[in-house]
């Protein structure tokens, strides 16, 4: 299935300055950017076709990818001055870079990608700044057994606050921590249908609108998921992510666990 990776916004809280122009997919977890990983994760799973809906700082992305260096995450020999790779990370992959404004929502973005679909009527889509864990094949599987037009990944809210009840006069009757309400926030993995733009209007929201108006209609399918997701909506978060990769912990990068046997 091709994946559509949306990776043109701003990523304001994760800038160091106004000369700062480098797009949040491409922040650093270890050797290689968000973006890469979220790639990675995808290819696990056999899906190698990808779409880059690019904007603020497309450069840096373009760049990663046409001057791409395998030996920095694959084992190498160096024989007579050359590098022969024992390893490949993206020599099986299809990606293509398309300019989708730099203003644009992220349902706009979609918008401008859907030619090169070409038709398929079910397709991956990504916030390319969020890693997880989530078991993709039984998210999609799950989707396809019904005939709703999105399915969407939620997640436990993650926020640290705590909610308060109270009466008209002020008297409190209980707090709870958010993370503990019953309450779910989009996870930013989507398996989509062509339905979906049937419901996207010109710079509309892919989320407010397009799948806000397939749940009006009884056609918007969750994906609960409790497991390993981690957002990097600030400095902090990409920081943590970063610590965890360095000190092995990295439940996102299934590419690296070993394969079952079957014996």
């Amino acid at each position: 299935m091709k994946v559509v990776l949306f990776c043109g916004g701003y990523g304001m809280r994760m800038r160091n300055g106004a000369a700062d122009d480098v797009p949040k997919p491409m922040a650093m977890v270890g050797p290689r950017p968000l973006i890469w990983h979220v790639m990675r994760y995808y290819a696990h799973f056999g899906h190698t076709e990808f779409i880059l809906c690019l904007g603020y700082g497309a450069a840096h992305i373009k760049n990663f990818f046409l001057n791409y260096q395998e030996t920095i995450s694959n084992d190498f020999i160096l024989r007579n001055g050359q590098a022969e790779l024992l390893s490949t990370d993206i020599a099986d992959w299809t990606i293509t870079f398309v300019q989708t404004g730099i203003e644009s929502p992220i349902g706009e973005r979609l918008r401008r990608v859907r030619d090169y679909l070409d038709g398929d009527e079910m397709f991956l889509a990504n916030y390319a700044d969020v890693l997880s864990d989530v078991p993709l094949p039984d998210m999609i599987e799950r989707f396809r057994n019904t005939d709703a037009g999105a399915s969407m990944m939620v997640v436990p809210p993650q926020s640290s606050f705590h909610c308060v009840e109270m009466d008209e006069g002020g008297m409190v009757g209980s707090i709870t921590a958010v993370s503990e309400m019953p309450l779910w926030e989009n996870g930013g993995y989507f398996v989509l249908r062509q339905e979906v733009f049937d419901h996207i209007p010109e710079n509309g929201d892919l989320v407010a609108d397009g799948c806000g108006e397939l749940a009006k209609r009884g056609r918007l399918l969750a994906y609960p998921y409790r497991g390993f997701w981690k957002p990097t909506d600030t400095v902090k978060e990409r920081a943590a992510l970063d610590d965890a990769y360095t000190h092995g912990d990295r439940p996102w990068a299934l590419w690296e666990r070993p394969v079952a046997s079957t014996a």
